[in-house]
């Protein structure tokens, strides 16, 4: 919801969602109306049903394609270029750090079993177009990785927001938006709260929501 939420899809932008799950962020941006066309890439068989179940349901079956693939091989489903804004929520814990949960599917998303960030970087670079978008939201404590990883595969670092649940805890994840090629300025945006102190969402958090 956040990615989706800070991300600002345009609308002639061909989007595509790595590790889309059961497709929330392809829905949210074709609920939208935003972008001309959207993919969502899913490698687990069971997140795929749910996620097309999803889509069938919610009527966007002409406007979002769940792909049943694994985006570490995704040269072979789309040629270079394909793609103007790449979104993705990586997986965010190595393998051997913290408690790997027991549900396969939520240790996937969560530990780099089936893919990592650096996984998502060279992909995009392979989607992309030249100018293209990559979005992902990340732990704040492993964010040098990102700048490393961008730089790594033809990437500017282009825009960055901190994010905290509320305004007395240290940020835990970041927004981080980097381009295909182009200049090397940053915007480093005001710090994004997702509660207020009495544990209500902010107004920038509801604005989300009925966007």
């Amino acid at each position: 919801m956040l990615l989706a939420g800070l991300v600002g899809v345009r609308p002639r932008e061909r989007v595509v969602d790595l590790g889309t799950g059961c497709a929330v962020i392809p829905l949210i941006v074709a609920y939208r109306g935003q972008g001309r066309s959207v993919v969502g890439v899913e490698l687990q068989p069971e997140l795929v049903r749910l996620a097309r179940k999803n889509v069938e349901v919610n009527g966007f079956v002409d406007s979002i394609r769940i792909l049943e693939a694994d985006f570490k091989e995704i040269t072979s489903s789309f040629p270079p270029g394909t793609f103007d804004l790449v979104l993705s929520n990586p997986p965010y814990r190595r393998l051997a750090s913290g408690r790997m949960n027991a549900v396969r599917q939520k240790a996937v998303a969560r530990h780099e079993l089936a893919g990592s960030a650096e996984d998502v970087f060279r992909a995009a670079s392979h989607l992309l177009v030249q100018g293209g978008r990559l979005a992902l939201i990340y732990p704040a404590s492993r964010v040098g990785l990102l700048f490393v990883l961008a730089r790594r595969y033809g990437f500017n670092a282009k825009r960055f927001t901190v994010i905290h649940s509320n305004a007395s805890e240290p940020a835990r994840l970041v927004y981080f938006e980097c381009r295909k090629g182009g200049g090397e300025e940053l915007l480093v945006t005001a710090p994004f709260f997702i509660y207020r102190e009495d544990g209500g969402p902010t107004d920038a958090m509801r604005a989300l929501y009925e966007a």
